[in-house]
């Protein structure tokens, strides 16, 4: 297996990032299109973290840091990348930015229905709070 290196995402990563959340991500929401995508990169770029193996995209995760939380989103895997350390290491780099920012808790949106990404997510140390429900408002 080759290497697999992990870097934050550029601007000029994103056409490639929202072609490939077609492919890997489980579902969408109103924030993944170019416009959200620029504003994350353009306001935090060190959220973005994006793995690669031999110069092609495996995975893409989100590590947002607010001064007070860390939250994880949009963790995602290629099929053809799945079950060989790629989501491990995107974790890996994501907690090493927290650690580094002053984080303390790591926190993941995980869809309920994805079920096959929650062994991943208990691999890495994660697990479900069923007390705390997400709730949301479109500002649009």
């Amino acid at each position: 297996m080759s290497d697999l290196r992990t870097r934050p995402a550029s601007p000029a990563d994103l056409d490639a990032v929202l072609a490939f959340w077609k492919v890997a991500a489980e579902g969408t929401s109103i924030s993944d299109d170019r416009r959200g995508v620029e504003l994350l990169v353009a306001t935090d770029p060190e959220a973005l973290i994006l793995a690669e193996r031999d110069g092609v995209l495996a995975g893409t995760v989100i590590a947002g840091f607010d001064g007070w939380r860390c939250h994880l989103y949009r963790l995602a895997v290629h099929p053809g990348h799945r079950r060989q350390g790629v989501g491990g290491a995107l974790l890996k780099a994501a907690e090493e930015r927290f650690l580094r920012l002053g984080g303390r808790r790591g926190d993941a949106m995980v869809l309920d229905r994805n079920e096959s990404a929650h062994p991943a997510w208990r691999t890495a140390g994660y697990t479900p709070e069923p007390e705390w429900s997400r709730w949301v408002k479109p500002l649009a």
